[in-house]
């Protein structure tokens, strides 16, 4: 039952949206405008390859470790609170990273930024479920909330270069303190405070397993081809995060209140959105990084004409990213999920065919083919990750998405950077290396799409009918009729 009489006014809900869409524009805008940087940050700062890895990583990492934590805090203290800490943060790490005098210190700061990014987009995405009880109005506002993740990160490396051009590289993390500190001005003025009915415990043995398994997973990777994959300290790392792995479902599925509940990838919708993001955005993450030193340290173009070189890519992006909103909205996720990954995969194959002086005719069809599934892809994720679930489940399993989404862009920068890097010395050249790291690129779209066929059947629908049935029957009945209603 949607509960008109207490939501805010429509003028204010949309103004609360933007707010939500702005900082999660911030966030998703640092995910990829720091690529464009990676060459002007290797010559500045002397950084190794596993070094450029690790300046997006340490951002991706932390977002994807704390994401859940955040969540569940900001259900416990106060979602506003939250939402206002973390920009906060956020500004404050991204002026640390615009002052690092070294690479250690801005993978540190990074760290910093990603702390605050951590308390944004699931917060965010709680307040909008909250604020948004009318169905439809609800799942029109997921459609855009959908379609700025895309918009944001296809516009990363065009804002880019245009910024490492004229101001040098420490400028792409000074643009994010005005929009941060206006969004927190508008924050304490039009987002209402809200809590969960029952706040959900926290799980921190969960929190540590999910820490040690992202984190020496993604270093042992980074780290293997220049240790060597049989040295100690990349097994230790290797070992350490195997056993995370395996104790991490055994222990959720014997607390009470997990951190990830694992009865939610009963579901096939929810366990499809997740795959997908992982795989959607580890395309994206190894397409960007793959295309940025190819671009700037290959062909030698500065950050500025590499930006524009994107531009088929963001172009398509922008277009897509708010029809697939609309189509999700009208038509479910099938269609988008489908075209999405078509297109990435296609993408992919054509660069397997890159050579140092590829023109225009390979590049700029295939740069357009990754934007329109890029595009395609961000608004589906959202939509069957928190379709079916109950309204008090909806941040969490909205708080899911977010992770895997920051999952693949880490595993997406580890394994295809790695993958390549242990290439080049075979290959010759990087860019004859770069071709293994676009077959992966290439697979990674074929795997979305065969999800879309299979999450979007009856019989994937009906899996998420039982699990949001199992939430229902456990409620208490002081709070159903808020907490049970169901996202379409």
């Amino acid at each position: 039952m949607s509960r008109p009489s207490t939501a805010p006014d429509r003028r204010r809900r949309l103004i609360v949206l933007a707010i939500c869409c702005l900082s999660l524009f911030i966030v998703g805008l640092d995910n990829t405008v720091v690529n464009i940087a990676l060459p002007a940050i290797q010559r500045d700062l002397g950084a190794p390859a596993s070094g450029l890895q690790w300046v997006i990583d340490a951002y991706t990492l932390v977002l994807a470790s704390l994401l859940m934590l955040s969540g569940s805090i900001a259900d416990r203290i106060g979602r506003r609170r939250v939402f206002r800490t973390g920009l906060l943060l956020f500004v404050l790490g991204s002026l640390l990273c615009s002052l690092a005098p070294g690479l250690g210190w801005l993978i540190a700061f990074r760290a910093v930024q990603a702390v605050g990014g951590s308390m944004l987009n699931p917060v965010a995405m709680s307040i909008i479920t909250n604020i948004f009880t009318d169905r439809k109005e609800r799942a029109q506002a997921i459609g855009v909330w959908g379609g700025v993740v895309g918009i944001s990160m296809a516009l990363g490396p065009l804002i880019g270069g245009f910024l490492v051009d004229s101001a040098g590289w420490p400028s792409i993390f000074l643009i994010n303190i005005p929009v941060g500190l206006a969004a927190f001005v508008l924050t304490h003025r039009y987002v209402p405070e809200s809590r969960a009915p029952r706040a959900r415990r926290l799980d921190p043995v969960g929190q540590l397993l999910m820490v040690l398994m992202l984190g020496c997973g993604t270093a042992a990777i980074i780290e293997g081809p220049g240790h060597g994959w049989t040295s100690p300290g990349i097994l230790a790392l290797a070992g350490v995060a195997l056993a995370a792995l395996l104790v991490f479902p055994f222990w959720e599925r014997r607390v009470p209140e997990p951190l990830i509940d694992p009865r939610f990838f009963r579901s096939a919708p929810f366990a499809g959105a997740t795959v997908t993001a992982v795989c959607a955005f580890a395309a994206l993450a190894g397409f960007l990084f793959l295309n940025t030193l190819y671009l700037q340290n290959v062909r030698h173009y500065t950050p500025v004409v590499a930006g524009l070189w994107t531009l088929p890519m963001a172009g398509l992006t922008l277009l897509t990213a708010p029809l697939s909103g609309r189509i999700v909205g009208s038509r479910g996720p099938r269609l988008p999920l489908l075209v999405a990954g078509a297109a990435i995969a296609a993408s992919g194959v054509l660069l397997t065919g890159l050579t140092a002086d590829s023109s225009a005719l390979l590049l700029l069809p295939a740069y357009a083919l990754f934007g329109l599934g890029f595009g395609m892809v961000n608004a589906p994720i959202t939509n069957s990750a928190v379709s079916g679930m109950p309204l008090a489940q909806a941040g969490v399993a909205a708080a899911v998405a977010s992770t895997s989404r920051q999952v693949g862009q880490s595993l997406g920068v580890a394994v295809i950077g790695s993958v390549v890097a242990g290439a080049v010395a075979s290959a010759g050249s990087f860019t004859l290396a770069t071709h293994a790291g676009w077959w992966i690129v290439a697979g990674l779209g074929l795997t979305v799409f065969v999800l879309g066929l299979v999450t979007t059947t009856p019989w994937a629908a009906g899996t998420a009918a039982r699990v949001a049935a199992r939430f229902d029957r456990q409620v208490p009945g002081g709070v159903r009729g808020a907490s049970v209603e169901r996202l379409p």
